[in-house]
């Protein structure tokens, strides 16, 4: 089983935007010797806490600064953009690091309806992500008579994954043979029946062959389960302060996290995060096979919101040890 990164180049408070470009440019490299498959980031919008919103920017900052890992998108969102733009992004990515790009799409705007108005002026009425996933192929793929085409971008072929939290994905990935990824590290309900749905639906394509399942997982990783879990109370803090519509930079840890968020709040959180294992070696492991055993994915992807850097890359790094043993 593969293991990868998913990153969203987290501020941490105290720190700020730049300071967290460096680190997820640093981590990448700690991901490529330890191992990791790819290196995802994630395109999220008016959110002073995340700093991968110009997600193709921040691939070629990451790739630039390593050599063999994949960089690429977890996702990109389509409906903010026009097909022709992201191929166009992704192909001049793809020349500048050949081999070593990758394209995640989610069909979600990643944001407040009015930000995404603001991304988007002339908003479509009704869901075109599925005719926008066909387009953007085209785009990327062998040169055709089409009087439209990217340059960069046509015949570089760049793969494309469908992100997803429902059905939905499942299915637009099975039809079209892409590889699927599904978003279980904050949206676990349907994760069991959108991988069933796919695998049982799946067309091989020109693509992918066979069914190729990415398994979204939070992980929260130290010496010691005590310490793991201190690590972790910035990300339910985070949670908490999103659902209470209280956006902000992650929070730094505390002990005793469960005290500060009100009981309704925090059940919502402790639902988002129960695709999650936090803790040492011997309880990560226990936790891996646990998660992974129903689904059996052929890729678990890791999403880390630790407030200090070094610790995240420690916790990577240990993740990265247990999971290369088991």
């Amino acid at each position: 089983m593969k293991y990868s990164v998913l990153d969203l180049a987290p501020v941490p408070e105290g720190s700020d935007a730049a300071a967290a470009l460096a680190n997820a440019a640093a981590l990448a490299q700690v991901a490529e010797g330890a191992g990791y498959t790819r290196y995802w980031l994630a395109e999220h919008h008016n959110m002073p806490g995340i700093a991968s919103a110009a997600t193709a920017v921040v691939i070629g900052h990451v790739a630039a600064a390593t050599r063999t890992i994949r960089v690429g998108a977890g996702g990109i969102m389509l409906p903010n953009h026009a097909p022709l733009v992201v191929a166009e992004q992704f192909g001049t990515l793809a020349t500048l690091f050949p081999g070593r790009i990758d394209l995640g799409l989610g069909r979600a705007p990643g944001t407040d309806q009015a930000t995404a108005r603001a991304l988007r002026r002339y908003m479509a009425g009704a869901d075109t992500f599925p005719d926008d996933v066909v387009e953007l192929l085209g785009y990327l793929g062998d040169a055709t008579d089409s009087p439209v085409r990217a340059y960069p971008g046509t015949g570089t072929h760049v793969p494309l994954y469908i992100l997803g939290s429902s059905t939905f994905g499942a299915q637009l990935a099975a039809y079209l043979g892409l590889p699927f990824a599904f978003a279980s590290h904050f949206a676990p309900d349907f994760l069991h029946q959108a991988v069933q749905i796919y695998r049982a639906q799946f067309r091989p394509s020109g693509w992918l062959d066979r069914p190729y399942v990415i398994m979204g997982m939070g992980c929260f990783a130290a010496e010691t389960d005590e310490r793991a879990a201190y690590l972790r109370s910035s990300m339910q803090l985070a949670f908490a302060n999103l659902r209470t519509g209280r956006p902000g930079k992650l929070p730094r840890p505390v002990e005793g996290v469960e005290a500060l968020i009100p009981p309704s709040v925090r059940a919502g959180v402790d639902h988002a995060l129960s695709c999650s294992v936090t803790g040492g070696r011997a309880t990560l492991r226990d936790g891996f096979a646990r998660l992974t055993a129903p689904v059996q994915p052929d890729e678990v992807i890791l999403a880390s919101q630790i407030h200090d850097p070094q610790a995240r890359a420690e916790s990577y790094r240990i993740a990265a040890e247990v999971l290369a043993a088991l």
